[in-house]
């Protein structure tokens, strides 16, 4: 599933006129970019959630082939987990991909959605998030949101702390995660505390690069993150530190 419904209110003004996940970064939109990811890694059939400016969406994904797209359009913004719960019926019994529709990053040595697959255990898991390094997320300002424990769980930062790992934004979930939901809208980060209550939220650091897309101001580094990162897998010199661009 890609979550591509959110308002992008930190990205206004250019999300009154087109969805966050429509931004174009390098020649090619955010959501085409996790679409070919997907594909490339196997996957079939893809949920495309939508609200705002949905019609966009609609028209935007009516092109592709492969993978194929069934739209879970929201006559009502139900957040990340609300989302979810709405696109289940299409979704299927079986642990499924999650990724944020606004998410960019570089594959490393493993690319992130087969680290995820190959970390992936659903008799401890609910939950199975991709990380980055705080230290080498470009763009990114936060404390960080997890601690990564050494049997490979999850625990959140103290509120006046920091963590060494942010959430990626890419994600494999269990559909018995989302038993008993709250009443939308409600974001996922509700469910994440209720898996990691139990032991069963666990992560995986991802191995390439992630950079930060907010707000408008983050465009222009975002451009250089993929020029950098281009010319690092097609053999120029590497600069600065993995989020950077660095070959890894």
């Amino acid at each position: 599933m890609v979550l591509a419904a959110g308002l992008g209110v930190r990205m206004r003004p250019i999300t009154e006129r087109i969805p966050k996940p429509l931004i174009t970064i390098g020649g090619y939109t955010l959501l085409d970019r996790i679409l070919d990811r997907l594909g490339a890694a196997g996957v079939a059939d893809v949920v495309v959630n939508a609200y705002h400016l949905a019609p966009l969406i609609t028209r935007h994904v009516a092109h592709r082939l492969s993978p194929r797209i069934h739209l879970s359009v929201e006559s009502s913004l139900l957040e990340t987990g609300g989302g979810i719960v709405n696109a289940l019926p299409l979704l299927g019994a079986a642990p499924f991909y999650a990724v944020n529709g606004d998410v960019l990053w570089q594959d490393g040595p493993v690319p992130a959605l087969a680290a995820l697959a190959d970390a992936w255990d659903a008799r401890t898991m609910d939950a199975l998030l991709l990380l980055h390094p705080v230290a080498t997320a470009l763009g990114y300002r936060g404390r960080g949101d997890f601690h990564l424990l050494d049997d490979g769980r999850l625990a959140r930062r103290d509120g006046d702390g920091d963590a060494a790992y942010l959430f990626a934004g890419l994600q494999i979930l269990h559909p018995r995660l989302f038993a008993n939901p709250p009443a939308p809208p409600f974001s996922l980060n509700v469910l994440f505390d209720r898996a990691l209550a139990q032991g069963r939220l666990h992560g995986v650091v991802n191995s390439g690069g992630w950079c930060h897309v907010s707000t408008p101001e983050d465009i222009a580094p975002a451009e250089a993150f993929v020029q950098r990162w281009v010319a690092c897998r097609t053999g120029g010199p590497p600069a600065g530190g993995v989020g950077a661009g660095e070959c890894v």
